[in-house]
């Protein structure tokens, strides 16, 4: 698995082997979500709309957004409010604006209840009403208030001039009757002055004039985020660190899986593999006591990272492999042929291969199983045993592990003959009664035959 890339088999064998931890997970989570809701109150939001009439530019828009939710309207606002406890500076955070298409703003007022988070947005609207219009000198300045007036009269003035010296002109080429001509287009380009002046002026003062559109909505849900929304990223955030922890485990794990990996750290002969139905009662740790019921009802006292048994080769096929191992012990270790099988404490799919290869041996050679914890590994003395053989599962054991355990071998005074691995398979079903069994193990005990190499 470490130098495996993580695919989505892998996650689904998770999700499928530890579907009970991964739900006890969830409700934590869920529960931890709405603990957390606790602490945080409801939180509620609504806006208010602010007119901007006449033209204006998107940078001219975010700088009223700007002084939409500057100190000095926030400031007022709270004044203006006045509730126990709250000033400008609690009321910054709550507050927001942003430029709409439109040329409008809308103020945002954030608050513990649908009540004042309406009162909020209205009253710092208000105030941003106030505060443009005295920056425009609408009600402060009121020289700059009479001044389109003004200008106005100044207009008629000039066109009661142009008037006059209209009349008066000659209409001849006379010196006096050009000069007079030339007044009037003087007087002509200082009324068009004057007429651009007062339509700036108006302009200026339509933009002053900002207008609330209305009260904000009193809200009818709570602001994100809600308890509901904390009860599902509590659930969230468990679930995706329960299945990140056992990728990441998967990762670092430094099981050996290959027989040539098992055999170098216990400095033997791989002598083959061998076969087991998979049988989902029989390699279930067994235990007692309340932590090895809890590991049970969760599910997590079996390994979610063995890969998936592959189809069995039949009842011949696997035979056939127990007869190949027995055969080569008896090349490799001279007469009397007699070894101890030793096979690590929890490992039933080991301790199921070495009962059938006991089985299968017949007594040449003799062979007789123990089981060793592998924590700590002690093997019985040498007795009338010439050796031992070690039997036990990929991928459940590192090589410190396996070396501890031909350690312990050696301090028994057996020499570790070679090494036994035994893999899981899914059994076939019952062949129908119409086939001939010679049809079957011909065909079996030619695919042993091709394969042997591996075995």
């Amino acid at each position: 698995m470490s130098d495996d890339t993580i695919r989505l088999v892998t996650v689904g064998r998770i999700l499928r082997r530890r579907r009970r931890l991964l739900t006890l997970l969830v409700v934590v989570g869920a529960l931890v979500g709405y603990g957390t809701s606790l602490v945080f109150p409801p939180r509620y939001t609504t806006s208010a709309s602010v007119l901007l009439p006449g033209a204006w530019e998107e940078r001219e828009l975010l700088t009223q957004a700007e002084i939409a939710t500057s100190s000095v309207v926030v400031d007022r606002a709270a004044a203006a409010l006045g509730w126990p406890g709250v000033g400008g500076s609690d009321l910054r955070d709550q507050v927001s604006a942003k430029a709409a298409d439109g040329n409008i703003i809308r103020i945002s007022g954030t608050a513990d209840t649908p009540a004042r988070a309406q009162q909020l947005s209205d009253q710092v609207a208000q105030e941003f009403v106030a505060f443009a219009a005295r920056l425009a000198g609408d009600s402060a300045d009121p020289e700059a208030a009479s001044g389109p007036e003004a200008l106005r009269k100044a207009v008629e003035r000039t066109n009661r001039r142009i008037t006059d010296l209209a009349e008066a002109a000659d209409p001849g080429q006379t010196v006096e009757s050009v000069q007079a001509r030339t007044e009037l287009e003087k007087l002509r380009t200082t009324l068009q002055e004057a007429m651009k002046k007062l339509d700036e002026a108006d302009l200026a003062t339509n933009r002053a004039t900002m207008v609330v559109m209305g009260p904000a909505a009193r809200p009818t849900g709570e602001a994100a985020p809600t308890r509901v929304q904390f009860i599902v990223a509590g659930a969230l955030l468990f679930f995706l660190a329960a299945v990140i922890g056992h990728l990441a485990a998967a990762r670092v794990s430094r099981r050996l899986r290959t027989a040539p990996e098992i055999a170098a750290a216990l400095g033997s002969t791989p002598l083959g593999t061998v076969d087991v139905p998979a049988e989902r009662p029989a390699h279930r740790p067994q235990g007692s006591g309340p932590r090895a019921r809890m590991r049970r009802l969760l599910g997590v006292d079996t390994r979610w990272d063995v890969p998936t048994p592959q189809p069995s080769g039949g009842e011949a096929g696997r035979q056939l492999r127990y007869r190949r191992v027995c055969a080569r012990l008896r090349e490799q270790v001279p007469a009397p042929r007699r070894l101890l099988v030793v096979v690590p404490d929890g490992d039933e799919v080991a301790r199921r291969a070495a009962g059938q290869l006991v089985a299968e041996a017949e007594g040449d050679p003799l062979l007789r199983m123990v089981e060793v914890s592998v924590s700590r590994p002690l093997v019985p003395d040498r007795d009338t045993e010439s050796g031992a053989l070690v039997v036990l599962s990929a991928g459940g054991w590192t090589a410190e592990e396996l070396a501890g355990v031909a350690e312990a071998c050696a301090d028994a005074g057996h020499e570790v003959v070679g090494t036994v691995v035994a893999g899981l398979v899914r059994a076939r079903p019952a062949r129908s009664a119409g086939r001939p069994a010679d049809e079957a193990t011909v065909a079996l005990a030619v695919r042993g035959h091709a394969t042997g190499g591996s075995v």
